[in-house]
């Protein structure tokens, strides 16, 4: 594809790099980790009921998963979650399978029920981000991908996407470099060490609360946020954590006015 500097989105001209989450931004694999992770907590809560009658009930895909969940490592979301149903687990050992008494345990659950998901279904790209960075890799602009799954790569495999990105810094990677979670922004600095560039040049692309509040701790330059569940709750916390401005598909960058209207 014959691109030009042209056309590039306006919001994005004068970038070094461009860093984007996998899940939810390039990749519409958030409802399947979400499904999982509803099957695995209300597995647990029903294995061990919190005192509280309230905090019982299941375990919500939309608000539970993006406040707890999403954007982190599957441990800290299993924790935080677990938390906040006043539920006091022990931490477990790296070796537990899956079940619901320990963290590593609901961890474990949810990640074998992920993987029989991915597996029996697979996951696609989302159009719009396609285009984003078919755009952008033709202009030459550095790309980074960093999620804190370990399935990163196999779901840009998957979705033949994964070509299209210079650097992939994935779960794997955080694990082997001790990199500590959103909304620490270790992860998304690794990413831009990588490319190359400094974060102040460089633009952060979140669906997730946590990792637009790591995008602003990192110091990036520009912090879009991406809001797929398009309710002015949603793109309103994602502001109030950092975001420059908020889009509900990365195809809007392509049109010259459709940023700045969602600011």
């Amino acid at each position: 594809m014959n691109t030009t500097a042209g056309a590039l989105p306006r919001i994005l001209r004068g970038m070094a790099g461009v860093i984007l989450d996998t899940d939810g931004v390039i990749i519409d694999s958030a409802r399947v980790h979400a499904a999982a992770w509803q099957e695995a907590f209300d597995t647990c809560l029903r294995a061990h009921p919190p005192p509280d009658p309230a905090q019982r009930r299941p375990f919500d895909v939309r608000e539970d998963y993006r406040r707890y969940v999403d954007g982190k490592s599957r441990l800290d979301g299993a924790a935080d979650f677990l938390a906040s149903r006043g539920l006091d687990l022990p931490p477990g050992d790296p070796a537990d399978g899956p079940g619901t008494d320990t963290v590593r345990a609901v961890a474990a659950l949810k990640e074998r029920l992920f993987t029989d998901r991915l597996r029996a279904h697979g996951v696609d790209a989302y159009p719009g981000t396609v285009r984003l960075l078919t755009v952008l890799h033709s202009a030459g602009i550095p790309l980074a991908a960093a999620s804190a799954s370990r399935h990163a790569r196999e779901l840009l495999e998957r979705a033949a996407v994964l070509a299209l990105v210079d650097v992939l810094v994935d779960g794997v990677e955080a694990a082997r470099l001790h990199l500590p979670g959103k909304p620490d922004p270790a992860l998304f600095l690794e990413a831009a060490r990588r490319l190359g560039v400094l974060p102040a040049a460089a633009a952060l692309i979140e669906d997730a609360l946590a990792g637009v509040e790591a995008g602003r701790r990192g110091g990036f330059g520009l912090v879009v946020g991406v809001d797929r569940a398009r309710t002015p709750h949603t793109r309103a916390e994602l502001l109030k954590q950092g975001a420059d401005l908020v889009v509900h598909d990365l195809g809007e960058l392509l049109t010259e006015d459709s940023p700045e209207n969602r600011r």
